[in-house]
């Protein structure tokens, strides 16, 4: 292990639609820890923007702490969770190995040795941003497990919608669907063999539907879209919004069902047999498909991460995992 402090870099939210980089003292590992390269994160729009513009509900404030956030909601405040480094001192086991952390954006870092994930072979570096959001993905199956012959929807086809159609087309299903209105992005979904359909085109009749379209519109066709006694597993979080769920007509009388989804517990069918390092490492595992490429979408510099937020918050990237590449990844 090397002695003494050393610098880092990190992103820090530090007031609505702002945020800087900012200057780190680094303290050398203790013994069970290990010093982090970064080399790619991912930026995951939904939560960090709702992050960034301060909106995260003072009730949820203690739930949503990401595991090495510092600073307190709204502001000024260090979050993210979506890292992927290489190890540069620590255990020897890990000495010089691809690594998944939950840290935020921050060029170097130290942790304890066992929040650290080595990176199968089979994973690109950049691919393993993903991470957290396939887990998510992983997390709501387990909620709802498919069963053979289903006919499933995923409405909403961003990351989230998009990781949850990726695992869903390995299983046998009568059908699968993945509506969303950007007819640009349904091209996306389509190269990485999903039936991708506009809303208007949407079959229903489903035995599940998964919600990740953060919108009413979407809520309201998800729910639409379910045959009788079926089950919504609702993915979307709204925030400090208060969206409309059409719960009047016929939605009593054909017993549907709506199920919270959330990663911060095991999914209900195998909350029992699994814990979250068991599924982190899954999650991992399922990457190897290069599938999941399709769900990236624009690499930025590090010295560029408050632009591209700005850049996220006008629309003019498209959707997808923005990640970011530290100096020195190859």
């Amino acid at each position: 292990m090397t002695d003494g402090p050393g610098a880092a870099r990190a992103y820090w939210s530090t007031e609505p639609g702002a945020g800087e980089l900012r200057d780190e003292t680094l303290r050398a590992p203790r013994p069970g820890e290990a010093r982090v390269r970064a080399l790619h994160s991912g930026i995951s729009r939904g939560t960090e923007l709702l992050v960034r513009r301060g909106d995260v509900p003072i009730s949820q404030r203690e739930r949503m702490r990401a595991p090495f956030q510092e600073g307190d909601f709204p502001f000024p405040v260090k979050y993210g969770y979506l890292s992927v480094g290489v190890v540069e001192d620590g255990p020897a086991d890990l000495m010089g190995r691809r690594v998944f952390c939950l840290h935020p954006h921050q060029d170097r870092f130290v942790v304890a040795a066992s929040m650290l994930t080595p990176l199968p072979d089979a994973v690109p570096s950049r691919r393993a941003v993903l991470t957290g959001t396939v887990e998510t993905a992983l997390n709501a199956l387990w909620d709802a497990p498919p069963c053979a012959g289903d006919r499933i929807a995923v409405v909403g086809g961003g990351l989230v919608g998009g990781a949850v159609a990726l695992l869903l087309r390995r299983f046998p299903l009568a059908r699968l669907q993945i509506v969303d209105p950007d007819a640009a992005r349904r091209r996306q979904l389509a190269e990485a063999g999903l039936d991708a359909v506009a809303p208007e085109d949407a079959v229903g009749d489903c035995d599940i539907v998964f919600h990740a379209s953060a919108s009413e519109s979407g809520l309201a066709l998800a729910l639409g879209l379910l045959g009788d006694e079926a089950e919504l597993v609702e993915m979307s979080w709204f925030g400090a919004r208060e969206p409309r769920v059409p719960l009047g007509e016929d939605f009593h009388s054909r017993r549907l069902r709506i199920t919270a989804s959330q990663v911060s517990r095991i999914g209900a069918a195998r909350r029992a047999r699994r814990d979250s390092a068991d599924r982190l490492a899954t999650a991992l595992e399922l990457l190897a498909d290069p599938a999941f490429d399709t769900l990236l979408a624009a690499d930025i510099a590090f010295d560029e991460i408050d632009d591209a937020f700005a850049a996220l918050e006008d629309g003019r990237i498209g959707p997808g995992c923005v990640v970011v590449t530290y100096p020195g990844a190859p």
